[in-house]
């Protein structure tokens, strides 16, 4: 049975879209005070307008160290606690290595890896704490990896690594927090209908869009449902990895 998630607070990054607008919701409906994390203040406040309960709208760029660490305090003097953290927010910036955009290597580098390593040196005495206390005396960070992070392809390195370097920074995090009930899951879509693909250029997003035109993609509400589920375990359970693809995905 899923347990409630009233009297606790959520951060979500990326949360002016995709899965992590989805997942604000998720989280909301489940019980959470949600703090909103994104670039886009005014698709947060539209978001925040439509939540159950109450929200908190951070307009922050967590590949800004200090940025990242005010939007977790912000949560915490605002909200009173926190129990958890979706790091979602995300670029996948595709195409051949040779004379590929260095700035596009970068930018992946920067918010898929640093801001999410940002946001978690900041998170982790907080979650640490909301582990120590009431009302779940647990604690979740939930990762969002993806199906890059363990399959890797040609035009894909870059991403590939950002997401190979998710998947083993949750595991060896999940080992360290174990005994401390800070559960550290890492999650891994496959396909998902997002604004995630609007980034790439002309013709690599035709490529893309050629790969997948058979496959009925997911929703990003089927990947919010999911995390709602990991964080709504008993505090005995702990799901470390998740991946999950369409039906219809072969690889």
């Amino acid at each position: 049975m899923a347990e409630s998630l009233n009297g606790t607070v959520a951060l979500v990054t990326g949360a002016s879209s995709g899965i992590g607008e989805a997942t604000a919701a998720a989280l909301a409906t489940a019980g959470a005070t949600v703090a909103l994390v994104a670039r886009r203040k005014d698709r947060l406040d539209a978001l925040a307008a439509s939540l159950p309960g109450k929200s908190l709208v951070i307009e922050a760029d967590i590949t800004d160290q200090a940025a990242a660490a005010s939007a977790v305090e912000r949560t915490v003097s605002e909200l009173g606690r926190l129990d958890t953290v979706v790091n979602n927010a995300g670029v996948m910036l595709l195409g051949p290595a040779v004379g590929a955009p260095l700035e596009e290597w970068e930018r992946m580098v920067d918010i898929n890896v640093k801001g999410l390593l940002y946001v978690t040196h900041a998170a982790l005495p907080h979650l640490l704490s909301a582990a120590e206390s009431s009302p779940r005396e647990v604690a979740d960070l939930i990762n969002i990896s993806s199906v890059a992070g363990r399959v890797a392809r040609a035009g894909s390195g870059v991403y590939n690594l950002t997401k190979f370097g998710v998947t083993a920074f949750s595991e060896s995090l999940r080992q360290e927090l174990a005994e401390r009930h800070v559960r550290v899951s890492v999650v891994e879509p496959g396909a998902v209908a997002t604004e995630l693909t609007d980034h790439l250029r002309p013709e690599i997003f035709a490529a893309a869009r050629s790969r997948f035109q058979s496959v009925e993609v997911m929703e990003s509400e089927d990947i919010a449902d999911l995390i709602a589920y990991v964080v709504t375990r008993p505090r005995r359970v702990a799901l470390n990895e998740v991946l999950v693809r369409p039906t219809n995905q072969g690889t």
